[in-house]
């Protein structure tokens, strides 16, 4: 006969034992409730070789996203300039146990391993991202979304620790220069953000990349690092560039009419902020072992042969500071035009060119004076 000390101590024990049990079935429900929300969340153009459910969170292998569909009626395609959107061979997204049961969803982290990834800049200079999952369709409003029982809610928001990708390629096509889009490809990169907010994307993130800027005779570095907040493009933010091969940067630094580039290699530094949708950037920009291609034209404004003067009087590397500003929000800025501008300027303002080289070196500009080459010079810049 029991007595009701060990009842108590009998119910104590089933209680321990049960505690974890019931915890545990809790935990794997909540995880298949997360799977359920992640397939559905991936959309129609999303294929998945399998979906794993772990003590861990989900992991997805064999993931890819293709390129978006049509637009409406299929009449035009939407111009995506790769057959994918995505492709990552694992992706494990972790919870937060503190979280899985409460109405919104809050994961500590998404980590995608050995992945591919397409980025379009469009012509009028939109980035888009997996546009499939990101954009917002137009025939509904995003803030409303209707219910089995014919009502509206708010979209569930998600909130993000932290994005991982380790070891992706990332190709990025920009359209604003070229038609067909340029493509620059990195390889071999790491991205690390910070606190994102889905799908109103506010608050400020922090953002890391690092990487190699695949080029056509070497390969180079890349390296982003700073703050910025994706609903409203307020950041501060470091790039750098190291030993990039000028051969696939030919459309950022010259125009159509302008000489093209042989050889060399690019370092780059810009130190963006916008606020209020104000851009400052001083930044610098070195050339080395430049050889231009045959022929006459200019180089950022500048004549060929004085471009080929400068680059012997200075030991093969010329280097220049210059400081880009505007606003973001204007649709008459242009970034490249900015830049182009800006560092066309530099050369002729802050290089302390000699004016005796120039008038040796742009022979073919005329015959004037070396004082009369001089101006002709600063007045291609001065805009």
């Amino acid at each position: 006969m029991s007595t009701p000390k060990s009842r108590r101590w009998l119910l104590l024990a089933i209680f321990l034992i049960g505690l974890p049990l019931i915890g545990f079935a809790a935990f794997q429900y909540a995880i298949h409730t997360l799977r359920t929300q992640v397939e559905k969340a991936l959309g129609p153009q999303s294929e998945v070789r399998e979906i794993k459910v772990g003590l861990n969170g989900v992991e997805i292998l064999g993931l890819r996203i293709k390129a978006p569909p049509r637009e409406e009626g299929g009449k035009k395609p939407l111009a995506w300039p790769a057959e994918d959107q995505l492709r990552a061979e694992r992706i494990l997204i972790v919870p937060s146990l503190t979280d899985l049961f409460s109405a919104k969803v809050v994961l500590n982290t998404i980590r995608v391993e050995n992945a591919y990834l397409a980025i379009l800049r469009t012509r009028d200079a939109q980035i888009k991202v997996l546009p499939s999952l990101l954009d917002k369709p137009e025939e509904k409003p995003a803030a409303q979304e209707k219910t089995a029982s014919g009502k509206t809610e708010a979209p569930v928001q998600i909130h993000i620790g932290r994005i991982e990708l380790d070891n992706a390629a990332i190709e990025f096509f920009d359209a604003t220069v070229r038609n067909p889009p340029h493509r620059l490809r990195g390889e071999q990169i790491k991205i690390s953000l910070e606190k994102l907010q889905l799908p109103d994307l506010k608050g400020q993130s922090k953002l890391s990349v690092d990487g190699i800027l695949k080029g056509v005779k070497q390969d180079g570095r890349l390296a982003i690092s700073g703050d910025v907040e994706f609903a409203t493009l307020e950041s501060a933010v470091t790039t750098q560039l190291r030993g990039v091969d000028m051969l696939v940067l030919q459309p950022y630094l010259l125009k159509t009419a302008e000489t093209s580039v042989s050889k060399g290699t690019l370092d780059f530094e810009l130190k963006s902020a916008i606020r209020q949708g104000q851009l400052r950037a001083p930044g610098t920009l070195s050339l080395k072992d430049l050889e231009l291609g045959s022929g006459s034209g200019t180089l950022m404004g500048l004549p060929r042969n004085a471009i080929i003067a400068l680059m012997k009087n200075r030991k093969g590397v010329i280097s220049i500071k210059f400081v880009l500003e505007g606003n973001v929000n204007d649709p008459h800025f242009s970034l490249n035009e900015n830049l182009a501008t800006r560092i066309g300027s530099s050369f002729a303002s802050t290089l302390d060119i000699s004016v005796e080289g120039l008038a040796r070196g742009v022979s073919d500009v005329g015959s004037g004076t070396a004082k009369g080459v001089g101006k002709t010079v600063k007045k291609l810049f001065k805009k």
